[in-house]
């Protein structure tokens, strides 16, 4: 590594660009990035502008790397930056993806109803937010289903359907680790739904798929699928009643995800906002907030999405302000999975806006209501770790929550 840094040496206007590249996605100030280095902002001012020192010392670059959570390449070298290799799956995935390899039985099949009470409890468990749970109960699961669906009949691929695309759902939790695994339940949960020839099934199936290809850095595929779906099914869905429409809906608000993915530009932002109100439309059809398929779908789903979709955009301000409309009884009214979910939303659309003390009561108040949502999950230990990284005195509850995901508090 000196080797390499010798010879990068003289850089130091590249770096400096670097390192304000990495602060400004970590969304940390130069007087955040300073007092974590030991330092003022004065001197990450002259860091980033290239004139700190003619050759900044690799122990500063070690330091900030640190401080920035990127490999120190990510400081010394041009071009892209290298996404980080996936973890390995936690213990509770194991299971699910183990299962999906396993030879198919046809002997002792389950009668459709205890596979349905089956179902029902996992569906549950999934948006209660008990994941361990959920990963003990899943492979017998998939194991009926399985048995159930190679016996015939458009009732067990429904089944079969309904159980691929809750393992689908549960492998999304935990990010790169299982994306590919949770691409290969997706696509086979949408084959058990075209088999059945059920608009809603084949309708649900399709935004796992959506979703499957977005967590594979595909999100302009991704909302077309998902646009494309709810098109081609739209007639159908509409004469399902309730649980097509929310099927409907839900195919909308992924396609917002999905773009909201997308570099930002002014077209992108529109066509997120687009597809959010084409599932605002929905909803008023609908008229309530329902749970049909567990979907928590209804006008409150909607705008919870809106939030959430202006956060990925990073236009935090937007984010805060239209979480001003939302009815709090009605979002209380949720899953707690869908709460958690928007209180991390908030907790980003808080930290982006610098509004660093409530980030981290969001995030303290998902931690409190679904636990498994924010330390079992990547993707949020690493916002509790910006929030902990900006916070100049973080309190007592940041540094408990930053522990239990295993962070230095």
């Amino acid at each position: 590594m000196r080797a390499f840094y010798r010879g990068h040496a003289m850089e130091t206007g590249r770096i400096g660009r670097r390192i304000a590249y990495w602060r400004d996605r970590r969304k940390f100030t130069q007087a955040d990035f300073g007092r974590l280095m030991g330092q003022t902002k004065r001197w990450v001012q002259d860091l980033e502008g290239g004139q700190r020192q003619a050759d900044p010392r690799l122990s500063v670059l070690v330091r900030a790397a640190k401080v920035l959570r990127i490999p120190l390449e990510q400081l010394l070298m041009d071009g892209p930056p290298t996404p980080a290799a996936p973890s390995s799956p936690p213990p509770e995935a194991l299971g699910v993806i183990g299962v999906l390899y396993a030879q198919p039985q046809r002997d002792g099949v389950v009668p459709l109803a205890e596979i349905q009470r089956s179902l029902a409890f996992c569906c549950a468990a999934f948006q209660a937010c008990h994941y361990a749970a959920l990963g003990r109960d899943l492979p017998r699961l998939i194991v009926q289903t399985q048995q159930a669906a190679n016996e015939g009949g458009a009732e067990a691929h429904v089944l079969l359907s309904r159980t691929l695309q809750l393992a689908t759902s549960f492998l999304h939790k935990y990010g790169p680790a299982t994306a590919v695994q949770a691409a290969i339940v997706a696509d086979r949960a949408l084959v058990a739904a075209e088999r059945s020839g059920d608009a809603v099934a084949i309708g649900a199936a399709s935004r796992r798929v959506a979703k499957s290809l977005a967590y594979q850095q595909q999100p302009e595929a991704a909302a077309e699928f998902a646009i494309s779906a709810a098109h081609r099914l739209t007639g159908a869905l509409e004469a399902s009643g309730s649980i097509g429409l929310s099927t409907l809906g839900m195919l909308y608000l992924n396609a917002a995800v999905a773009t909201a993915a997308l570099e930002r530009s002014t077209e992108t932002v529109q066509r997120a906002a687009d597809h959010i109100d084409q599932a605002d439309e929905v909803a008023d059809q609908q008229g309530a907030d329902l749970d049909e398929d567990y979907t928590q779908f209804g006008p409150t789903n909607v705008g919870l999405h809106r939030v959430d979709v202006l956060a990925r955009f990073e236009d935090g301000w937007s984010a805060l302000e239209a979480s001003d409309s939302l009815d709090a009884s009605a979002v209380a009214g949720l899953s707690k999975e869908r709460q958690a979910q928007h209180l991390i939303s908030m907790a980003r659309a808080a930290l982006l806006t610098r509004r660093k003390d409530d980030a981290a009561r969001s995030l303290v108040e998902a931690a409190e209501l679904a636990p498994e949502e924010v330390v079992r999950r990547q993707s949020t230990v690493d916002l509790v770790a910006d929030v902990l990284g900006a916070t100049a005195v973080p309190g007592l509850e940041l540094r408990q929550l930053a522990e239990r995901c295993g962070l230095p508090a």
